[in-house]
């Protein structure tokens, strides 16, 4: 049974009955509380709510109920509110206002005194307007002079102080000219490498070595290094060094905003190298980086740890990295490159199938066109040679024995110095 706002008050008790126990299919739209509570009101009067019995009226409550969507105790003060008035209506709120003792004059006037001496502090300026009430007489000042402190504060917030006082200036951002804000766009070229840097943590004597991590954007060609710091003596040459190891020609060199890399020796590097671009991390843009941020945990971490190495090691880690670490990972470490599908609503969507994992070496030599992308000096059959001098098993535990052994030294040139 369908039912309106204006006929949904005029059924019988029986109706109401098969209404709550479902067998009734009433329905009703209010539009705003005035609407709700006028129905309530006429309900109760065409119902005669308050001459019924008590089992009468609980089937009239719980039908109103239903009805409105109102909770049994909203119901019991609209009914109660009925009883004492006759009416429904919805409550006008009162906000309870107290009397304002300082007007808009002494807010003007306390401007006025703070921007005469600078804005002191509350007990200070307190003092100031008491004196020019009790020792000079001036009559403007005999509100402010008993104001307190905390209320002084309270002033100084209003609107009408604000604009007399406060001058805004805008914070003027420091210009770095080093470097476009964007992310690299390789098109599936390789030498769009992304740089990063990992901190192994300090000890009581001093800073712990830097790794500098340096991965192409589309090949995964990863190259590390290890640098005593992040100054120019010693990020310069290790960061070179790092860019000589890449087979290929360099195009776009991508960092985040870290002094490190967004500096004009940086930028001289990069110039004397060829490289064309040199992009910087955007805000609010994880993905800008992305790629040698994860590189730094699934490589650097979990081969080297976590654990403080002094920084006087660098100059082992640098020597493990270019002889057997880069190697390694280029070499005989599969990478996953992803398969990027599009949905019917054009969502893309990465998706890493078994076939799709090979080295950073496999996926260089199958592009296309890659003989004109290496390094003069540097052709496909000396890096075939390299790839197949050792099965990846082997080679991995040549590395991790020159890595243990690396590590084993310099334990215990701390051991020895302590």
């Amino acid at each position: 049974m369908q039912m309106s706002m204006q006929n949904a008050e005029g059924v019988s008790l029986e109706q109401m009955e098969q209404f709550l126990c479902g067998s009734a299919d009433i329905t009703i739209e209010a539009q705003g509380q005035t609407e709700i509570y006028g129905f309530v009101e006429r309900m109760l009067v065409e119902q005669e709510y308050h001459r019924q019995g008590k089992k009468k009226r609980g089937r009239i409550r719980a039908y109103l109920c239903k009805l409105t969507g109102l909770s049994q105790a909203q119901m019991t003060r609209l009914i109660r509110q009925h009883r004492r008035s006759g009416r429904v209506q919805v409550a006008v709120c009162q906000r309870r206002q107290f009397q304002s003792k300082y007007t808009a004059q002494d807010v003007a006037l306390l401007a006025e005194v703070d921007v005469a001496h600078e804005v002191l502090s509350g007990p200070a300026t307190r003092r100031i307007l008491k004196r020019e009430w009790e020792e000079y007489g001036k009559q403007k000042y005999a509100r402010l002079a008993g104001i307190s402190v905390s209320h002084l504060y309270n002033l100084r917030q209003r609107r009408g102080y604000r604009e007399r006082v406060v001058q805004y200036v805008k914070t003027k951002p420091k210009v770095v000219s080093i470097g476009e804000r964007r992310c690299p766009d390789p098109r599936g070229r390789p030498g769009w490498i992304r740089v990063d840097t990992v901190h192994q943590g300090d000890r009581e004597r001093g800073s712990g070595v830097y790794h500098v991590n340096a991965v192409d954007s589309v090949t995964q060609w990863e190259v590390v290094g290890c640098a005593a710091g992040l100054s120019e003596r010693f990020l310069r040459p290790v960061l070179e060094a790092m860019l000589h190891q890449f087979p290929f020609a360099l195009k776009g060199f991508h960092s985040d905003n870290g002094g490190e890399f967004i500096n004009r020796r940086v930028e001289k590097l990069l110039n004397k190298l060829l490289v064309e671009e040199f992009t910087k991390s955007r805000a609010n843009r994880s993905n800008d980086n992305a790629l040698v941020e994860g590189k730094n945990g699934a490589v650097i971490r979990k081969h080297i740890g976590y654990g403080p190495i002094e920084a006087e090691h660098a100059e082992a880690l640098q020597k493990f990295y270019t002889a057997h670490f880069n190697v390694y990972l280029n070499f005989h470490r599969p990478c996953g490159y992803a398969t990027v599908k599009e949905g019917e609503r054009g969502k893309r969507k990465k998706v890493y199938r078994a076939e799709d994992y090979r080295t950073p070496y496999e996926k260089l030599k199958s592009l296309p066109g890659v003989e004109g992308m290496l390094k003069e000096g540097i052709t496909l059959e000396r890096l075939e040679r390299t790839a197949k001098a050792m099965s990846d098993t082997e080679f991995a535990q040549r590395m991790m024995k020159a890595k243990l052994e690396m590590l084993r030294k310099c334990r215990l040139k701390e051991i020895a110095r302590k």
